[in-house]
């Protein structure tokens, strides 16, 4: 398979900070790719440089002949303004914005097609409801429908399955596999570790900078998960700021 994504000594981080640092690699097209990692890891950081919501302090990113903005990004809940007057109907169809416009009519098909969404996440019935009375695994399967209206080639997660029961895991695990058999690239950052290891054939193992990256099964044993976590007690928040890197603003 040719390659997707290649991070060529890439670093990201805030007000030239790093958070990851130095990351060089390669993500192949149509891959299922876990990254996981202590808390502080930047695990979050890595994917909004993915999704084009970071740019790098250092090194680049190629995709390839991928348009980087043909990339969903399921950010965390706690990141969704649920005050925010807009019901989810309305919100799911946002995911319509790229093909659209901000300000873009939306006919019968593309009505059609955030129902359609909803309904495969099971919200059917749901449209009308205000997002701030959603429970935290409506308000994930909401994100999910938003993802498949946006149809995009590389589909960035950032803990999908936060805040959900285990049927909700379930069915929206569902659609992740769904994803990798029609040949999309998933990077979805995730704590469990068990759902890593049942699901995800590939993992990036993050603790500021790639501790293993590979086969699931080698990359999370032992002596590498408790490499990670040293290695992210030891980093010093207050280090000195990259000298050379531009000040970053998320896009």
């Amino acid at each position: 398979m040719s390659c997707h994504i290649r991070f060529s000594d890439v670093t990201f981080g805030y007000d030239r900070h790093p958070a990851v640092h130095h990351l060089s690699g390669e993500v192949a097209e149509g891959a299922l790719l876990a990254v996981v990692g202590p808390n502080g890891a930047g695990k979050s950081t890595l994917l909004r440089g993915v999704a084009g919501l970071l740019k790098p302090l250092s090194g680049a990113i190629d995709f390839g002949a991928h348009d980087p903005r043909n990339t969903a990004y399921l950010p965390q809940i706690s990141e969704i303004d649920r005050s925010f007057p807009i019901s989810m109907f309305d919100f799911a169809g946002t995911g319509l914005w790229r093909a659209t416009g901000f300000a873009g009519g939306v006919g019968k098909a593309e009505r059609k097609r955030v129902a359609d969404a909803l309904a495969a996440v099971g919200l059917s019935g749901f449209e009308n409801r205000a997002i701030g009375t959603l429970s935290g695994g409506q308000l994930q399967r909401m994100l999910f429908a938003r993802v498949l209206v946006q149809d995009a080639r590389l589909i960035v997660l950032d803990e999908p399955f936060n805040a959900v029961d285990s049927k909700t895991s379930t069915d929206l695990m569902t659609i992740l596999r769904r994803w990798h058999a029609e040949g999309r690239t998933v990077l979805a950052a995730l704590h469990d570790l068990d759902l890593v290891q049942k699901n995800f054939p590939e993992t990036l193992l993050l603790a500021r900078s790639v501790v293993a990256w590979g086969k699931t099964s080698k990359v999370l044993s032992k002596p590498n998960l408790s490499a990670a976590q040293k290695l992210c007690e030891a980093f010093d928040d207050d280090a000195m700021p990259c000298p050379d890197a531009p000040h970053p603003k998320a896009a």
